[in-house]
């Protein structure tokens, strides 16, 4: 515990699911939160009074990540109000499921323009923040990025979101090589099936208990495992990782059967 004691991470896409477990456990380690989603709905302001309930400070800044100005004016508000971004958590992401011939460009163009243009966005305007901010001889900064084994998975109906994902794995490597003589940390999550909210409206319950018994650790994940797993790679323990994707996916990947020939 406390491994983030005061620190001040910006975390895009944390009023539900994998972006709110993740808010909830840096909370629980000591860090105040930046509550970003497109507007403040009922789900970001639930997520602030559960950080709060922890002793922390909230903030919630609407803004959609697809909007560099709008970027640029999240990270401005929240240095303005704490001083500074000590971790920034590019989680933000939009997919629809549509077979790549009967696809409509403009979900396509949306997929990408979030889930990917949205991460570099974040990831620039925290970048250009923390080397502002950065003092020699220390840890300047932790930037996650929060993947998905569609990355390597060809998930059939998904093709735009498994496309940015893998674009985002290359750009944290790219990234972290710019970054490392600043001493900014690049690192991405790649949660595997998780019970999210935007995952319910892809499948039912039925669906969701039957997949959870075909996955090797024999339940879907939650947004506390990957909330777990982010906090580990923002403190200093990971001070020396970086440029890294760590898959946290119950086994899913590794128990993914060929078919027989």
């Amino acid at each position: 515990m406390n491994r983030l004691n005061d620190k001040i991470a910006v975390i895009t896409g944390a009023a539900q699911g994998i972006g709110r477990g993740i808010a909830l456990c840096l909370a629980e380690e000591g860090a105040h939160i930046v509550i970003n989603d497109l507007a403040h709905t009922a789900a970001a302001q639930e997520t602030l009074e559960a950080v709060q309930a922890l002793g922390r400070q909230a903030l919630v800044i609407p803004a959609d990540v697809a909007d560099r100005a709008a970027v640029a004016a999240l990270f401005a508000q929240a240095t303005a109000h704490f001083g500074r971004v000590d971790i920034a958590v590019a989680n933000a992401a939009h997919s629809v499921r549509q077979p790549v011939i009967e696809a409509e460009w403009e979900q396509v163009q949306r997929t990408l323009e979030v889930t990917q243009f949205g991460v570099y966005h974040v990831c620039q305007a925290a970048a250009r923040q923390m080397v502002q901010q950065a003092q020699p001889g220390q840890n300047n900064g932790k930037l996650l990025i929060t993947g998905s084994v569609l990355q390597e998975v060809p998930f059939p109906t998904s093709a735009p979101y498994n496309m940015a994902k893998a674009a985002v794995n290359h750009f944290a490597r790219t990234l972290a090589a710019e970054l490392a003589p600043h001493h900014i940390n690049v690192n991405v999550i790649n949660p595997g099936w998780i019970d999210t909210p935007g995952e319910r409206k892809f499948a039912s319950e039925e669906e969701i208990q039957q997949g959870g018994r075909l996955i090797p650790w024999g339940r879907l994940g939650q947004p506390r495992d990957i909330g777990k797993a982010a906090a580990f790679l923002v403190s200093a323990d990971a001070d020396y990782i970086t440029g890294t994707s760590l898959r946290v996916d119950g086994g899913y990947v590794i128990g993914l059967r060929p078919v027989a020939h």
